[in-house]
């Protein structure tokens, strides 16, 4: 029985892990912001499908709040993994709010991998994108392929996230995973 950090846990992969993580009897912590770029209504039905769980507790924050996410690990003392799957999603919209996907994919990621770093944290999953693929045109694309060209700064941000990574796991010897999601 595992205890796991699950941010964007009322989102449609978060709400879904944690489920699954509850069935399988770990206790897990949800994080979500209710931001309103996706229905709301549906954040709080899922909220509310995975509240009666005795191994579940919502957090409701930011990931760009610094002190709320260290609240978050300090009343935990400790997690087994972390996995992240909270951020401002949308190509388009980038667009419209870059500050946005600044504070939340960039500063909220950093909080999370100071939180992991602070406490010791031995394994985090984090949600990069299939947009980090850029202009590149070859298919299939592989994990070997370039992704130094992105086209939007949703993409920026997310390999701006593997580039954090990757110094946390180097400097701190975090252990880290992303995940390039497609359109889920």
């Amino acid at each position: 029985m595992s205890r796991i950090l699950v941010t964007g846990a009322a989102g449609f992969i978060g709400y879904h892990l944690t489920r699954r993580l509850l069935d399988e009897n770990h206790h897990v912590v949800g994080l979500d912001n209710l931001n309103d770029y996706y229905d709301v209504g549906l954040k709080h039905a899922r909220l509310k499908q995975l509240k009666p769980h005795a191994n579940f507790s919502f957090v409701h924050a930011d990931l760009a709040d610094r002190t709320a996410v260290a609240q978050v690990f300090d009343a935990a003392s400790s997690f087994d993994v972390v996995i992240n799957l909270a951020s401002q999603a949308g190509v388009r919209y980038s667009i419209i709010d870059p500050y946005a996907y600044l504070s939340a994919n960039i500063q909220g990621f950093l909080n999370i991998l100071e939180g992991c770093r602070h406490h010791h944290v031995p394994h985090l999953l984090f949600a990069s994108s299939s947009s980090v693929y850029g202009a590149n045109i070859k298919q299939p694309f592989s994990t070997r392929d370039a992704t130094n060209h992105p086209l939007s700064l949703y993409a920026a941000t997310k390999k701006s996230n593997e580039l954090m990574a990757h110094s946390y796991a180097h400097l701190y010897g975090i252990p880290c995973t992303g995940l390039r999601f497609f359109t889920v």
